[in-house]
């Protein structure tokens, strides 16, 4: 049965289960930065230190990713999402134990985490766009904000966990528990994904002459498309502005801002806020304006709030810039993974390849501004955002719906 043969109950289900696949992505991801002060305090680490122990988390995902659109397009996006939820809860777990006896733990757990990360990522965007084609509107953005909603549930329990002075050993255990149980739960309503056949190819009769080589070889083929590798790019712009703030708002509030840990994480969970308002209320943005128009604006309104919150007197003006960073940042990415799965034949390669160069963000992002925070102060080594968010609406165009697709009727 293909993804067209679906009846809208089986859909509707469908999209609920999308909804739990991003929202439990971003409580998994918000849980465990939530926590970052408390490990680097535990573990003693400079934040140049600290931004080498998150680069083993992103470079987890980025191995992930550059086999995701080959393990999706074999196992499909409901058994990858639902094995990759597991692989993560175990993870989580070895974080929240690990951490208690070295460094090495923690890097190790953190792989794996970004392993099964990136992998997710794929599959459940993969659905997401199987899911928008059906609806035949943008929806993308709204399970993009299911993951908002996840990261800033999961930094209020961790503000909370912290304040009541929860061990990081039990808040991230018990969480990896349920994440694992719901994840595989709901995996179970996604629809089949929809290959569809490329206009370009030639089918044999035989579907095993589809060997594994001419699989890599379309593999390949995706990471010589200049639109792919465009709108790659741009995501990578998006993805260090948003990586940014998650892994360093707290820090930096804490460190650079005088603020307490309770407060820092409090900033945090405005930033995920605000990214969760800009992806529920983005769609209908995007069906009136088209997707280069709006992402434009977005971005800079994250200037502005980048201005703000590295230059702001004081903690209030701080948090106002929290705030206008992550509503600005709030839909590249989503828009950018749209971007990418425009033409279903290809959407699973594509995807793979898009997220692949987008989270380069996080594999050089925390060392970059871990390193520039050891001269600078973690604060002013954001200034290296900006940089990327001008890119950004230099590449805004790449985003432009190809022609014939559900969207081709952008301005």
């Amino acid at each position: 049965m293909t993804a067209t043969a679906q009846t809208a109950p089986e859909v509707r289900a469908a999209t609920r289960a999308v909804y739990l696949a991003f929202i439990f992505a971003g409580v998994a991801a918000a849980s465990w930065a939530a926590r970052i002060p408390q490990v680097r305090d535990a573990l003693g680490l400079s934040p140049s230190r600290l931004g080498l122990v998150l680069l083993s988390l992103a470079a987890g995902s980025i191995v992930s990713l550059l086999l995701a659109g080959q393990i999706v397009s074999h196992f499909g996006s409901r058994r990858t999402v639902g094995a990759m939820g597991l692989v993560l809860g175990v993870a989580m777990v070895g974080v929240a134990i690990g951490y208690q006896f070295g460094v090495l733990p923690v890097v190790l757990s953190l792989f794996v985490f970004g392993f099964a990360n990136g992998a997710w990522d794929v599959g459940m965007n993969v659905q997401g766009a199987i899911v928008e084609r059906r609806l035949g509107k943008a929806i993308m953005p709204r399970f993009h904000a299911g993951f908002s909603v996840g990261t800033v549930a999961g930094a209020l329990v961790g503000a909370a966990a912290v304040a009541l002075d929860i061990s990081v050993t039990a808040h991230l255990a018990v969480t990896a528990v349920v994440i694992a149980v719901v994840v595989v739960l709901s995996v179970r309503a996604f629809g089949p994904d929809d290959h569809g056949v490329p206009d370009d190819d030639v089918v044999p009769s035989d579907p095993a002459l589809l060997t594994k080589q001419s699989r890599l070889s379309r593999a390949l083929t995706t990471w010589r498309e200049p639109r792919t590798i465009l709108v790659g790019v741009f995501v990578l712009a998006f993805a260090f502005t948003e990586g940014a703030g998650i892994d360093w708002i707290s820090v930096s509030m804490i460190d650079s801002h005088g603020a307490s840990a309770a407060v820092g994480t409090l900033a945090f969970a405005v930033f995920l806020a605000a990214m969760t308002a800009g992806r529920w209320f983005g769609p209908p943005l995007l069906d009136r304006y088209g997707r280069v128009p709006v992402v434009r604006v977005l971005a800079a309104v994250s200037l502005v709030g980048l201005a703000f919150y590295i230059l702001g007197p004081n903690t209030p003006v701080a948090f106002v810039g929290a705030l206008l960073w992550g509503l600005g940042a709030s839909l590249g990415f989503p828009v950018g993974m749209s971007a990418a799965a425009d033409d279903p034949a290809h959407a699973a390669a594509r995807v793979s390849v898009v997220a692949s160069i987008g989270y380069c963000a996080f594999l050089g992002g925390p060392p970059l501004i871990g390193f520039l925070g050891d001269h600078v102060t973690v604060k002013n080594a954001l200034v290296a955002v900006a940089v990327l968010l001008v890119v950004s609406i230099s590449l805004g165009g790449a985003v432009k719906p190809l022609p014939g697709s559900a969207d081709a009727k952008e301005r």
